[in-house]
Order: C-alpha cells, then structure tokens, then sequence
C-alpha cells in the first residue's frame, strides 16, 4: 500500500468509528430513556432528567411538559 492511501484508509475507520459510536450513544439514550419511563419518579423528576440527555434520540418533549 502506497504512502498517499495510508491517510484515506485512517479517514475511513475514524468514520466507521464515528458512525458506530453515534449509533451506540443513541442505543444507550433509548435503554435510559425506557429505563427512566419505568422508574418510580414523579413525572416531572422524568422529564427533567430526559430532558438533560442532550444526546438522547433527537427527539423534542412536547410542549405540555414546559417549565
């Protein structure tokens, strides 16, 4: 393999690192997500604590759990 390849080929695995680490945050994110749905907090303590998982799926809380 040529010098000039060696820096595509570490472009492309910090890529597949990248993509892999994107979808196992996101898996983690969903697992607390459910784990917090089921845990004996009130409502709120859930959201709030939902709401600090910046990472978590990208999805917004509706409007109705507004502080």
């Amino acid at each position: 393999m040529g010098l000039a390849k060696v820096p595509i080929v570490k472009m492309i695995l910090v890529a597949i690192v990248a993509e892999l680490l994107e979808e196992y945050t996101l898996l983690v994110a969903r697992v607390l997500e459910q784990l917090l749905q089921e845990a004996p907090f009130s409502r709120r303590l859930r959201v709030h604590i939902l709401r600090g998982l910046t990472f978590a799926s990208g999805r917004q809380m509706p409007d109705a759990f507004a502080d």
